[in-house]
C-alpha cells in the first residue's frame, strides 16, 4: 500500500486540533478543513497553547514546535483533501452530519484513500455504508487531550479490508500511540465501560443518596481515580455524555445505559459542564476549571452545627489486616486504643504487625523513634470484650459474616457504657441489621475504612434510619481527626464506592465474555484512555474474584437490577478456584 504522508482532518475543535498536533509532531503533513475564520483562529490558538505547554514540560524543543506547526495548513474546502491518503473526521457526534461528510469525501478522494472517524460512540458501519468504499473506512478513536493520552481505539467493521486496518495500525503506532483493535459497537472499550459508571453516579446523585462532593471524593480517595465521576462529566460535557449514552442504549437496550433523566434536564437547561460555566458544579467562567460556590456547596466546608460526643478512647474488635490498620490509625492520631483478640498469640501478632509498620515509617524518616514508642504506648491488647466497657467508640473489623457480626453487636450492647458509639467497618452488609439487635440503634453507625487503612484516605460514614445526628457528627469529626476524608451516605448495599465500582467491573467481565476484546486490551484502554490506576481485570485479581462475586451478588439482590447480575464468566472463574493473586491465578496467572 502507498505510504501515507499527508493526513486530512475535518473539524478543528478540541479533538481535531489535538489529533492534528499529534500527527504533525510525528513529521507528517496535516491539512485541516474548517468552516470559517473563527473556527480556524480557535483551532490554531489551541495548537499554539498546547505545543507551548509541551515545550515548558520538556516534551518538545522550540525548534520542533515551530516545525510541527509549519506542517499544519488550513483550508475551507473539502476538495483540497484529494491529495491526502487518510482523512480523519472529528466533527460533533451527530450521525447525519458525519454521514454527509463521508459521502462528500467519498466523491472527492481517490479510490485508494482511507476514511476514518474519531467518533467515540456512533457505529462506524453506518458511516462506511454512506460511501462507495466501505472496505476502506475505520474508526480511530483518540482520547482527549490527544497530545497527552496515547491510547487510540482502532475500530474495524465487518466490511473493513484487513489490509486497511493493518496499514492504519502501523500509522498510529508510528505516531507513538498505544493501539487496541476492537470491533464496531457504540462506546467501544473505554467509553463502553466508563459511561455506564458515570451514568450510575448521576442516578446516585439525583436520588439524593449522597452529595456531589462526597460521590466525587469517594471515587478519588477510595479508588485512586484522578477525578470524580460528576466532575469528569462536567469536563467531558454533559451534552456529549448524553449523546454517547443515548447511542449506547439504542444499541444495547440495557437500562443502565439509558441516560439518567437529570442528565437530560441539565443539558436542556444549557448546564452542559465547564464549557458553559455550569454543570453539576459551578465554574468561575465558561471554559474555566475553577469550581466556585453555589447553592449546593456545603456550608463551612461541611461542618455540622450538631453537638458532638467526646471521644478520647477507642476500641477495635478484630485481628486481621484491616483491624490492625485501624488500631494504628487511631493510635497515631493520639487516641488510646484497646483492641480485642481471640487469643494472646493473635494479640501479639497485631502488635507485631503495627510495630513493623511503624518501624518502616521510622526507617523512611517519616516518624521519629520517640513518636513510634508513644504510639505503641497508646495501644493495649486484650482477649476479653469486657475490656471495652469504658471506651467512647468501638469499631468492629471482624469477618464479613452477618451472623457473627450480629452476635458481636449483641455483646457490645451488653458491655459498652451508655452513650458509647458502636461502629462497623463492613463494606457490604446492612448496618441497620446490627443496630436492630441492640437496645441503642441510635448509637450504631457504619465507619467503612479502606484497605490498607493507614494509607487509604477515605472513610464512608454510613447512617441508618435510626442513627442519631450527634453520632453522625461525632464520627465525621473523629474521621477528620485521624486525617481521613469522611463521605456521608445511607445504609444500602455497596454504599458509594462499591456500588459504583463493581457494576463497572462486572461490565468488563461481560465484555471479555463476549470476546469483544482481550483482558489486556480492556485493561490498557482503561489505564491509558481513562487514566485509571488499574485496569478492571488487574483490579479484580487484586480484590479477589470470590470477594468481587459476593459483592456483585449483594448489589443485585439489593437493587434487583438485571444489569447488576454477576457475569457468568465471573462465577466460572470462582468455581474453578481462580480467585486472583492470592491463589496465583485469576484472569491472569501470577508467580507464587
Amino acid at each position: 500500500m502507498t505510504e501515507i504522508d499527508c493526513v486530512g482532518i475535518v473539524g478543528f475543535g478540541t479533538m481535531g486540533a489535538g489529533i492534528a498536533e499529534v500527527i504533525a509532531r510525528s513529521g507528517k503533513s496535516v491539512l485541516a478543513v474548517v468552516p470559517d475564520a473563527g473556527a480556524e483562529a480557535a483551532g490554531m490558538a489551541r495548537l499554539e497553547a498546547s505545543t507551548a505547554r509541551a515545550v515548558e514540560r520538556g516534551k518538545l524543543t522550540e525548534e520542533d514546535r515551530a516545525e510541527a506547526l509549519a506542517r499544519i495548513t488550513v483550508s475551507r474546502e473539502l476538495a483540497d483533501l484529494k491529495s491526502c491518503g487518510l482523512v480523519i473526521e472529528a466533527v460533533p457526534e451527530k450521525l447525519e452530519l458525519k454521514k454527509a461528510i463521508f459521502a462528500e469525501l467519498d466523491a472527492i478522494l481517490p479510490a485508494e484513500a482511507i476514511l476514518a472517524s474519531n467518533t467515540s460512540a456512533l457505529r462506524i458501519t453506518e458511516l462506511a455504508v454512506a460511501t462507495g468504499r466501505p472496505g476502506r473506512v475505520v474508526g480511530v478513536h483518540f482520547f482527549n487531550p490527544a497530545p497527552v493520552l496515547d491510547l487510540v481505539e482502532l475500530v474495524s467493521t465487518v466490511t473493513t479490508d484487513p489490509a486497511v486496518t493493518e496499514q492504519v495500525h502501523e500509522l498510529l503506532t508510528s505516531l507513538g500511540r498505544t493501539v487496541v483493535q476492537v470491533r464496531d459497537r457504540p462506546g467501544f472499550i473505554a467509553n463502553g465501560l466508563l459511561f455506564g459508571y458515570l451514568n450510575h453516579a448521576v442516578a446516585m446523585y439525583s436520588e439524593g443518596y449522597a452529595s456531589r462532593e462526597d460521590i466525587d471524593a469517594a471515587m478519588r480517595f477510595g479508588c485512586g481515580y484522578p477525578i470524580g465521576p460528576l466532575a469528569l462529566l462536567d469536563l467531558i460535557g454533559l451534552d456529549t455524555a448524553y449523546d454517547i449514552l443515548d447511542a449506547m442504549y439504542h444499541d444495547s437496550r440495557d437500562r443502565l445505559h439509558a441516560p439518567a433523566p437529570l442528565l437530560k434536564q441539565l443539558v436542556t437547561a444549557g448546564r452542559v459542564g465547564r464549557k458553559a460555566g455550569r454543570g453539576f458544579y459551578a465554574y468561575g467562567a465558561p471554559g474555566s476549571s475553577q469550581v466556585v460556590e453555589d447553592d449546593q456547596t456545603p456550608a463551612d466546608g461541611g461542618s455540622s452545627a450538631v453537638d458532638t460526643r467526646p471521644v478520647s478512647s477507642v476500641g477495635v474488635v478484630g485481628t486481621g489486616t484491616m483491624a490492625s490498620g485501624i488500631v494504628e490509625v487511631f493510635a497515631k492520631s493520639g487516641y488510646n486504643v484497646v483492641f480485642v483478640a481471640r487469643s494472646d498469640d493473635k494479640a501479639a501478632a497485631v502488635l507485631a504487625r503495627i510495630t513493623k509498620s511503624l518501624d518502616r515509617a521510622v526507617s523512611k524518616a517519616k516518624m521519629t523513634a520517640e513518636a513510634r514508642d508513644e504510639v505503641l504506648d497508646r495501644i493495649t491488647g486484650a482477649t476479653s470484650r469486657e475490656a471495652l466497657a469504658d471506651v467512647d467508640l468501638v469499631v468492629e473489623a471482624i469477618a464479613e459474616n452477618l451472623d457473627i457480626k450480629l452476635d458481636l453487636f449483641r455483646d457490645l450492647d451488653r458491655i459498652c457504657r451508655p452513650g458509647a458509639i458502636l461502629a462497623t467497618t463492613t463494606s457490604s452488609l446492612p448496618v441497620v441489621a446490627m443496630a436492630a439487635v441492640t437496645s441503642r440503634p441510635q448509637d450504631v453507625i457504619g465507619m467503612h475504612f479502606f484497605n490498607p487503612a493507614p494509607i487509604m484516605r477515605l472513610v464512608e460514614v454510613v447512617t441508618t434510619i435510626g442513627t442519631a445526628d450527634d453520632v453522625t457528627a461525632t464520627v465525621v469529626e473523629v474521621t477528620k481527626k485521624v486525617r481521613k476524608h469522611p463521605v456521608l451516605c445511607g445504609d444500602r448495599a455497596g454504599f458509594i464506592v462499591n456500588a459504583l465500582l463493581f457494576p463497572y467491573l462486572n461490565d468488563a467481565v461481560k465484555m471479555l465474555e463476549a470476546h469483544y476484546a482481550s483482558a489486556d486490551d480492556i485493561d490498557t484502554a482503561m489505564t491509558k484512555g481513562c487514566s485509571l490506576p488499574l485496569g478492571p481485570f488487574a483490579l479484580l485479581d487484586v480484590v479477589g474474584n470470590d470477594v468481587s462475586l459476593a459483592i456483585e451478588e449483594t448489589l443485585y439482590l439489593e437493587f434487583r437490577e438485571p444489569g447488576f447480575a454477576p457475569a457468568p464468566m465471573l462465577r466460572d472463574v470462582v468455581t474453578a478456584g481462580y480467585l486472583g493473586r492470592k491463589t496465583g491465578r485469576g484472569f491472569r496467572s501470577y508467580a507464587r
